[in-house]
């Protein structure tokens, strides 16, 4: 078998165009694993017991294989394949039957469809097939073709080179095996070759070590293509309170005594968390040089050094694994690098809060730099006082809640259900059930206003999903006749405002940044809220709010009203 596969591989190899060639050849190199391109092709389970074979075609997707089957189509189909010696001895024949209806659906190719049907009808063709390319890539005669030729010198033509010699030989191989199988005329016999040949190449370039001079080649190649400035965003799972930015592993154990948040290890960072295990939001920036100025909006932020022996640092949680687009990004090069870790969320220990940036660039090493230290973690870890939580942190788990996105929040003190309710434009008469609302806003495409109520004992809580009646003056106006009422809006679009009234009395309404003047009244239930520095701004206005009329929202008031499952349509 070795003399007749040698002698059909370079009819073959000639006839493999070089993309779909490249695309097998660099299955087993280490940066088309973390890969988000086709290249990255991930080898699921078998489905419904089918062999591996079939599943690493179906991974290819359909374009590399369908060009195969266009290069490769006539030569297969005019070759003869009767020199092979026996290759399905011992192999159990299929049962004998008159005639068979098939059906392909979905979307599989040509080639997928050919091979899963000669599948079907000749059980252990593929295994087989597999099993002979395994064996036939260690012979000594076919081995030597398999190697690597000086005339590739490059990245691409290595790749292409190792790609179309393991082609040629498991298509040799398909090919007599299809032809000893002689399945029945609904099978097209060429695409089944090719099928089977794709799918065996490609779970034998999985375990294939690269040619020697690829990984050099490779390198060539990803140093050329290196462009900066880069920034990417991803998760990565926290275990043990930490993650970290690597070349390889990240170490067992790591101090941030100093700092509090970062502590420098072999070819990286390891980085603090508050969870102790979780996926938690990272971005990375890789610059050319030193940002201009501190980013707002951050907890904690701290600068380091640290070398990189090759360069390529990833993202990595403590077992190595992470999210493809945060792998491989530092620069190819090793080098001294500096690194800024910007955190927020620390000491909410819920991951979904939680979430990171690191901003790398070459520099030479110089001292560690705290440039903001204001959560209570850092403080601990350094061994320092704990500062006061911010007010405005109690009402991050408004982030999880169903009114995330865009909701407005109206508190009204000295006035009952029924007086709120009338002041909103609502009939307290005509409750309704929220999902009868929502069902028919929605067969309507409407957007009707509509709101829910709690009557929570000093005041009442107005919650508007997706609404805005609470921000109008008129209703704020009714609605404070007896006392105060306050809102707080927010949008998916990141427009916010704030209001207060009084007495019958409209005192503010406004967009929070933090830079104007304000009635008493109103400058006391805003101090200590600094609107000027981004993040947490509904929550900052959610305390204003509290503060103001007395009462303020909980998870659990928002639970009661959704349990109570009433809603009133403003009609007014």
């Amino acid at each position: 078998m070795a003399a007749f596969v040698g002698a059909t591989m370079p009819v073959l190899v000639e006839r493999i165009p070089a993309t779909p060639a490249r695309l097998l050849g660099r299955l087993a190199a280490p940066e088309e694993a973390d890969s988000r391109s086709v290249g990255a092709h991930r080898f699921g389970r078998p489905v419904d017991g089918e062999p591996g074979c079939l599943t690493a075609l179906r991974a290819l997707g359909p374009l590399p294989v369908e060009r195969l089957l266009g290069a490769l189509e006539l030569v297969v189909g005019g070759h003869d394949w009767s020199g092979a010696p026996d290759v399905l001895a011992g192999l159990l024949q299929p049962p004998d039957v008159q005639y068979a209806w098939m059906v392909a659906g979905g979307h599989d190719s040509e080639v997928t469809s050919a091979t899963a049907l000669l599948h079907r009808l000749h059980p252990g063709l593929a295994d087989r097939t597999v099993a002979l390319v395994r064996e036939l890539a260690a012979h000594p005669w076919v081995a030597p073709l398999l190697a690597a030729t000086p005339a590739a010198t490059d990245e691409p033509s290595i790749a292409a080179e190792h790609g179309a010699a393991h082609l040629g030989l498991a298509v040799a191989v398909a090919g007599a095996v299809v032809h000893q199988a002689a399945p029945p005329v609904i099978v097209e016999r060429a695409a089944a070759t090719v099928g089977l040949g794709v799918g065996a190449a490609a779970l034998l370039l999985r375990e294939a070590p690269m040619p020697p001079a690829y990984a050099a080649a490779s390198l060539a190649r990803i140093r050329a293509e290196y462009l900066l400035p880069r920034h990417m965003s991803g998760t990565v799972t926290a275990a043990e309170h930490r993650f970290g930015l690597a070349e390889h592993e990240l170490p067992k154990q790591a101090d941030f005594a100093g700092n509090g948040m970062v502590a420098v290890a072999d070819g990286g960072i390891v980085v603090r968390t508050g969870v102790a295990v979780g996926t938690v939001r990272v971005e990375l920036a890789v610059l050319a040089e030193a940002p201009d100025e501190l980013e707002s909006g951050w907890e904690e932020i701290v600068e380091v050094s640290w070398r990189a022996a090759e360069g390529r640092a990833s993202v990595m949680a403590p077992d190595g694994t992470g999210d493809r687009g945060l792998r491989r990004q530092t620069p190819p090069w090793p080098g001294e690098y500096r690194t800024r870790v910007h955190a927020r969320g620390r000491d909410d220990l819920d991951a979904e809060l939680e979430s990171y940036k690191l901003v790398v660039w070459g520099a030479p090493a110089s001292p560690e730099i705290v440039h903001k230290r204001t959560d209570q973690l850092g403080h601990r870890l350094r061994g320092e006082p704990e500062p006061a939580r911010p007010p405005e942190h109690a009402y991050r788990w408004i982030r999880r809640s169903p009114i995330s996105q865009a909701a407005t929040v109206t508190l009204v003190a000295g006035a009952t259900v029924e007086q709120t309710l009338r002041a909103f434009g609502a009939d307290p008469d005509q409750a309704e059930s929220i999902n009868d609302i929502q069902r028919d806003l929605s067969l309507r495409r409407a957007i009707d206003p509509w709101i829910t109520v709690l009557d929570g004992g000093d005041a009442v809580l107005v919650v508007e999903d997706n609404g805005f009646r609470g921000t109008d003056a008129a209703v704020l106006r009714i609605a404070s006749t007896g006392g105060r009422a306050a809102s707080m809006f927010w949008n998916v679009n990141a427009v916010t405002r704030l209001s207060f009234a009084e007495a019958g009395q409209l005192l503010a309404a406004f967009e929070p940044w933090g830079h104007d003047e304000y009635p008493p009244e109103v400058a006391a239930a805003l101090v200590g809220l600094d609107f000027a520095e981004p993040g947490d701004r509904a929550e900052k206005g959610l305390v204003a709010v509290t503060r103001f009329t007395g009462r303020g929202i909980t998870a659990a008031d928002l639970t009661r009203i959704r349990a109570a499952g009433i809603g009133y349509r403003i009609t007014g």
